[in-house]
């Protein structure tokens, strides 16, 4: 198409609330730069830091969190369908979840007053300023990015444009718009015209293509929309291969308008995490779907950038943005990057600070290649500490490894984002009972973000597998009857056939507080050994009062370091001492190192809980 055509078709993409405001949207800056590839007229407008400045970042942040409900959406439901959105005086919700929404108050400000009026007069006022910004002049599309609970707060702004404009034409997509839940909004959702399904690289620009050419845009691939009464879905194209041809996300939009808004500091180095993009799918998932994950929907197939361009992206973005710290939206890293990748960045001397999903069984290696190469942070899924649970979670570990995980990463400095989660299909008491038993043992390591029950999220295995599923209650106070939330819904409730009772995971939880209260104090715990052949020495201070030292010789000594590196089995262990103890020996070592809590015991595995002394190495 020529060119100037399209430069006739000026185009907004949006990011309303609640998005992040730490980091700039990703599908803003990617599609962005694909459409002034293509020759669009684009813009970009991160809408969601409007709403932060206006109503403050910590209430922002505290409204957007996964355990406030959808009290988010619920803020902007009046708005986004008018007569037709539920609970219209806004108690229902508020006197329904009172237990769980009480803290969400705002200094001395009583918690219900504080949401009634974000509701009837933060909100109003915001998207009437925003939709009477002279920006929308001329412009023929807005495209609107949607995950977790930016679903209303977009249809709000589209509605209030429409009527505006009633030509304005209004595109959707994003993971809340995957699989079935994008034709349930576009049926139903008046505001919205048309939604993207699917990744958008390809489809996007084609549709818009179809807009300026005044053709259909039903015909497109991975294209939703209405046709009189009817609703046309066209099925999505296959999900680009090549990721090395798409361009970097330019985030220029982002940076000016926090700085204009005063949420970053205008003088020193950048506090923003550069959001990247080196790999689309899980190559886990794609052998064996964690049963409660719901991420990648339909687009699981594993595909990765090279390493030398995803080098060049660092360093081009680093210059760009002034910044050194980065944050990987995959799900998973490739592991061809431990080879090709991190090892450039660390010979190049790079001091980037970088975020990145992995694995849980890492190798010492491993973690070491990963923090040498710049990743200081890491979000491993490690879920659990009982083998049995990762088995019925077809995680791919073993709580062991986990532990090790943990163990290296506090000894390369590397931080650790996870979570301890129960209420699997298949789980005992026993399961709970043995973990709460090993986490005061565990202090010394980082501790779990948090512990809870697990939710079900749509294309995730305890979905599909469900049949008690239900979508979770709030999403009947935000959106009208019209909506069919079971294919709407991304977060669902569940019964659990032989469910265990709720006193089952309370001396877990009662460990899980007690571990982030030691690490919450001036000096965290530690466990450390040295080690020399026939002798080891352990230092222990991870009980308050009963400091000390342990000190090995001789056969049990090497026994122990034998164990530090990795999980091993006796009879590994047998063959690394030469023989000097049998198999039944070394049991019986195992089990008196445990009982001192020293060591970990996994079945066959066995791990050592102490640290090597000195600088990492």
């Amino acid at each position: 198409m020529d060119p100037a055509r399209r430069a006739q078709w000026p185009v907004v993409l949006v990011s309303m609330p609640f998005m992040d405001i730490e980091w700039p949207s990703i599908q803003l800056g990617l599609l962005g730069a694909i459409l002034h590839r293509h020759g669009f007229a684009v813009r970009t407008l991160h809408a969601n830091l409007d709403f932060a400045a206006q109503i403050g970042p910590s209430y922002y942040r505290r409204l957007g969190a996964r355990k406030a409900r959808l009290v988010a959406e619920w803020l902007f439901s009046a708005e986004a369908f008018g007569p037709d959105a539920p609970d219209a005086d806004g108690h229902r919700l508020l006197d329904d979840f009172a237990a769980e929404l009480a803290y969400l108050g705002d200094g001395f400000v009583d918690w219900r007053e504080r949401l009634l009026r974000a509701r009837t007069v933060d909100v109003p006022a915001y998207l009437d300023r925003l939709a009477a910004d002279p920006m929308w002049d001329g412009v023929r599309v807005v495209g609107f990015t949607s995950t977790f609970q930016q679903n209303t707060p977009s249809f709000a702004l589209a509605r209030r444009l429409k009527q505006r404009n009633p030509q304005l034409i209004t595109v959707f997509g994003g993971a809340n718009f995957d699989g079935e839940m994008g034709p349930e909004w576009i049926r139903t959702v008046p505001s919205a015209d048309i939604a993207v399904v699917g990744e958008a690289d390809t489809a996007f620009p084609r549709l818009l293509d179809r807009l300026v050419a005044g053709l259909p845009p039903g015909a497109e691939p991975g294209v939703v929309c209405r046709s009189g009464d009817d609703l046309v879905a066209t099925p999505p194209a296959p999900p680009v291969r090549q990721l090395d041809d798409l361009p970097a996300p330019d985030y220029t939009e982002y940076f000016d308008r926090a700085r204009r808004l005063d949420l970053l500091p205008r003088t020193g180095p950048s506090a923003v995490p550069i959001p990247f993009e080196s790999s689309r799918g899980c190559w886990w998932g794609e052998k064996h779907h964690c049963t409660f994950c719901g991420l990648n929907g339909t687009t699981m197939a594993f595909r990765a950038k090279s390493p030398q361009r995803m080098a060049d992206e660092l360093v081009t973005q680093s210059r760009r943005y002034r910044s050194f710290r980065f944050h990987g939206v995959d799900n998973i890293v490739d592991m061809g990057y431990l080879k090709d990748l991190f090892p450039v960045l660390a010979d190049e001397g790079v001091n980037y600070e970088i975020f990145y999903e992995v694995k849980a069984n890492l190798s010492r290696d491993q973690v070491r290649t990963l923090a040498r190469g710049g990743v200081n942070q890491i979000q491993p899924g490690i879920e659990s500490l009982s083998s049995n649970v990762l088995r019925l979670m077809r995680k791919g570990t073993r709580a062991a490894q986990n532990v090790n995980l943990l163990r290296w990463a506090r000894y390369y400095g590397v931080e650790v984002g996870w979570n301890l989660l129960w209420g699997f299909p298949g789980e005992t008491e026993r399961d709970y009972a043995d973990q709460a038993a090993l986490l005061p043992h565990l202090v010394h390591l980082q501790p779990p973000t948090a512990a809870c029950r697990v939710w079900i999220e749509r294309f995730s295995p305890l979905f599909t597998d469900s049949p008690t599923k239900t979508p979770e209650a709030s999403y009947r106070y935000v959106y009208p009857a019209t909506v069919d939330l079971g294919r709407a819904a991304y977060f669902f409730e569940y019964d659990l056939p032989g469910a265990l009772p709720d006193r089952a995971y309370e001396a877990l939880l009662k460990e899980f507080t007690a571990w982030t209260d030691a690490w919450s104090g001036q000096r965290r715990p530690a466990l450390t050994f040295w080690s020399s052949p026939g002798l080891v020495q352990i230092y222990d201070t991870r009980y308050e009062g009963a400091e000390g030292t342990y000190t090995f010789e001789g056969p049990l000594a090497d026994l122990y370091a034998a164990c530090s590196d990795r999980p091993i089995t006796a009879t590994a262990v047998r063959d690394r001492l030469d023989g000097r103890l049998t198999v039944a020996q070394i049991q019986e070592a195992f089990e008196a190192f445990a009982e001192r809590g020293l060591m970990v015991l996994d079945e066959t595995l066995a791990l050592a809980l102490a640290l090597p002394a000195g600088v990492p190495r």
